[in-house]
């Protein structure tokens, strides 16, 4: 009896200091700060003589400092000769994969446990937003089945630092049709995305991912499955289309793998939100993709790397065929007035190394502004992710500070000297 009173009392004091820690975390004053940069990129313009005030996850205000009122018990961050902005969104991540020329596609499939995939994915979201991304669209896990969910979810609750993410679980394939490839037809073997075969069990497997925490569903509109290993189309329109109608039906957008021309028509008659890559588009698709306002994610880094990976020395050797493809898909995309959103699938190459797609962007003949706007607003826009992407009243504070100005000179991107997400500094000069 004595023992159950002595309990009894302590689970009352421990309550009641847990209550107490709880009423003076509540009333905690929330963190201000006026950042003071030599220019601000608001995800439109650049401004000079700007200062940006921050007040808790918000931004408050932005403009010239005799129009703002600066609380006394601000914290003033000084950042001479650098270019603030919102803090980047990817919009073509895989975190739970790590460059090929360092371990091939099939043996992170077939070989790393989800363990060790799980614990690269923490690195590479650190790294990630150290680089100045504070928001991925990850666009599959590549056989990690639902692990970005959770990792998602780690983020959020602060257990691990990391970018916001868009995550779309295990993506979904035309059974047959991906890989790994090349075994024993006996043989049993993990596949890098979920198959789905005919209307009834796409519209099961959409449903199912979505069940499971998916974003945004992935479907590859086309891959390696020709006859003599070429790329062609593996859905049907119609079961594109049955696929964006019951996503849609959940508040959620579709969005394709899709290279060839055809691959690419159907996913864009289908109402897909953006097409994955487009290597193979033409001056026709472009155009039809504008008139139906499909974005495109150009991943001009993954193929870059690739090719560097298979031996092609970069500014010594001719550019291959498909780098002198890719830079004319992406001409005539610009050509056509598509919307671009900067995405680079970053996982083929080094996590962290993002810039490398917007720096190609800019070299393959993107304005650095419009660049900068890809990254930012037009991201933002595309992924409906409402307050980010601009430096605005009410706006989340997810910034990022520079040295130098990337609208002259893109390779600034990478000397990222501050960064904050949701009113939190994770880097600071």
């Amino acid at each position: 009896m004595l023992y159950h009173l002595k309990l009894h009392l302590l689970l009352i004091s421990l309550w009641a200091t847990f209550f107490s820690y709880a009423q003076s975390s509540s009333t905690l004053p929330v963190k201000t700060y006026v950042l003071k940069p030599e220019r601000v990129f608001d995800g439109k313009e650049v401004k000079t003589g700007w200062i940006v005030l921050v007040q808790g996850n918000k931004i408050i205000a932005a403009g010239k400092p005799a129009d703002i009122q600066t609380p006394s018990n601000a914290e003033i961050i000084n950042l001479p000769a650098m270019t603030l902005l919102p803090g980047l969104i990817e919009g073509h991540s895989h975190l739970f994969l790590h460059p090929y020329n360092e371990t091939s596609w099939d043996d992170q499939v077939l070989k790393e446990s989800h363990a060790e995939r799980t614990a690269r994915a923490v690195v590479h979201a650190n790294k990630t937003l150290l680089a100045g991304i504070t928001t991925v669209r990850d666009l599959g896990t590549e056989g990690a089945e639902y692990d970005d969910v959770g990792l998602k979810q780690a983020i959020e609750k602060g257990i691990i630092p990391g970018p916001r993410m868009l995550v779309a679980g295990r993506a979904i394939v035309a059974t047959g049709s991906y890989g790994p490839k090349g075994f024993a037809t006996h043989a049993l073997v993990p596949q890098g995305a979920q198959e789905a075969s005919g209307a009834e069990d796409l519209v099961r497997v959409v449903r199912e991912q979505i069940g499971k925490g998916a974003d945004v569903v992935k479907v590859y509109a086309d891959y390696r499955w020709g006859i003599r290993g070429e790329a062609m189309p593996t859905f049907t329109e119609a079961e594109l289309r049955l696929a964006v109608e019951t996503a849609a039906s959940s508040g959620r957008v579709v969005v394709a793998h899709a290279s060839t021309v055809e691959g690419m028509r159907r996913a864009i008659q289908a109402g897909i939100r953006t097409i994955e890559h487009g290597d193979n588009g033409n001056p026709e698709i472009f155009k039809l993709m504008a008139q139906k306002n499909v974005a495109l994610c150009p991943t001009l880094a993954a193929g870059d790397a690739i090719l560097q990976y298979r031996g092609w020395k970069k500014g010594t050797d001719p550019e291959p065929t498909r780098i002198q493809q890719k830079k004319q898909s992406f001409k005539q995309a610009l050509e056509a007035g598509v919307t671009i959103v900067m995405g680079g699938d970053v996982g083929v190459f080094s996590h962290g190394d993002n810039v490398r797609e917007m720096e190609l962007m800019a070299e393959y003949g993107m304005k650095p502004l419009d660049v900068l706007r890809s990254a930012t607003s037009v991201n933002a826009r595309v992924f409906e992710l409402s307050h980010l992407g601009a430096i605005q009243p009410e706006f989340l504070a997810d910034l990022i500070a520079v040295e130098g100005d990337p609208t002259k000179d893109m390779t600034s991107l990478r000397k990222v000297t501050f960064v904050m997400k949701d009113g939190i500094i994770y880097k600071k000069p």
